[in-house]
């Protein structure tokens, strides 16, 4: 049986709420999972008139009474109403009920009355105005969550999936960033992500900080000191990880085919060459944590919301993924 994803309609003045309607309205979310759209019906709403689209869909209040049999279900939660909003704009209110959105779908998580989320857009500064003031929105799940493992941003094209040692810190900080338990906690995360994923044995490239991959010694140590012995501990582990690589010449033969996943020094490494191979069909997986969680790489897209010309191709990416990680059975 497919798995049950909760679809978050995501920030209220942002494409999130056309670019769902788009999808249900062509049919593109259930041949991959049993939808459950979560929002408030009025969003929606706006979110059909923009993208010129109607699609039936069946209003309830509690999960409870979602069935699969007809119309797609929605639990309204009723808590906006986007006639007092301009789109294209950060608002707080939206930010805090977009904030407050998130947290019951992660209740229906723990209640396993969803088996996966997939979120819409977001805007950090509209949730943080709104009073969810959290570095980022998988710092928010994992407070909800209560969950105090390692947890960490991945970013998925296609098939190829990168996470990151350092995410969101200015670059002067990355070299004394580094530790092994760190680089290897992000080798381990990609790993047993991409098993969760329903890859048997990832191959895992990591790539070097230092131009030419420290040239041993002459042009930075951290590849000798940091990398090589975290590298050997995975593998150790049982990982078949690899490098360090020069992170100039390393994503040519990723997206070759040649590794899984690529573990990346700092944010930029690894979102440069994602973003420039395919960025709208970009997924940014929330790894590590308990439950499925993936929304598009792309933003809310302020610039163009209201138009009707938002794609869809990354959001329904996020679904496909994030119900491949939910379905039933080993990984």
């Amino acid at each position: 049986m497919k798995p049950r994803l909760g679809i978050v309609l995501g920030e209220a003045t942002g494409i999130g709420p056309e670019i769902v309607a788009k999808l249900c309205a062509a049919g593109r979310l259930t041949p991959h999972c049993r939808p459950l759209l979560i929002g408030d019906a009025r969003v929606l709403a706006l979110g059909e008139r923009i993208a010129g689209v109607s699609f039936p869909f069946t209003v309830i209040r509690e999960a409870s009474e979602a069935t699969w049999d007809g119309p797609i279900p929605l639990l309204d939660l009723a808590n906006i109403d986007p006639a007092g909003l301009r789109l294209g704009e950060v608002n707080p209110a939206s930010g805090r009920v977009t904030g407050e959105t998130l947290i019951a779908a992660l209740g229906l998580l723990e209640r396993d009355a969803i088996d996966g989320m997939v979120f819409a857009p977001l805007n950090k500064e509209a949730l943080q105005r709104g009073g969810h003031v959290f570095p980022s929105e998988d710092h928010l799940f994992a407070h909800h969550l209560r969950w105090t493992g390692h947890f960490s941003e991945l970013n998925v094209l296609g098939n190829f999936w990168t996470s990151r040692v350092t995410s969101h810190i200015p670059l002067a900080e990355v070299a004394a960033s580094l530790s092994v338990e760190k680089v290897l906690k992000a080798i381990r995360l990609i790993d047993g992500t991409l098993r969760r994923a329903k890859v048997e044995r990832p191959r895992i490239a990591v790539a070097a900080l230092n131009p030419h991959g420290g040239e041993g010694g002459l042009c930075g140590r951290e590849e000798l000191e940091i990398l090589q012995p975290a590298i050997r501990q995975a593998r150790d582990e049982g990982t078949d990880a690899l490098g360090p690589f020069p992170a100039d010449t390393l994503f040519i033969n990723a997206f070759r085919g040649d590794y899984d996943g690529v573990v990346t020094m700092y944010h930029d490494q690894g979102q440069i060459a994602m973003k420039l191979k395919r960025f709208q069909f970009g997924v940014t997986v929330q790894g590590g944590l308990p439950y499925p969680i993936a929304t598009p790489a792309h933003g809310t897209a302020f610039d163009i919301v209201g138009r009707g010309i938002a794609r869809t191709d990354a959001m329904e990416q996020a679904v496909i993924l994030c119900a491949r990680m939910a379905a039933k059975g080993s990984a």
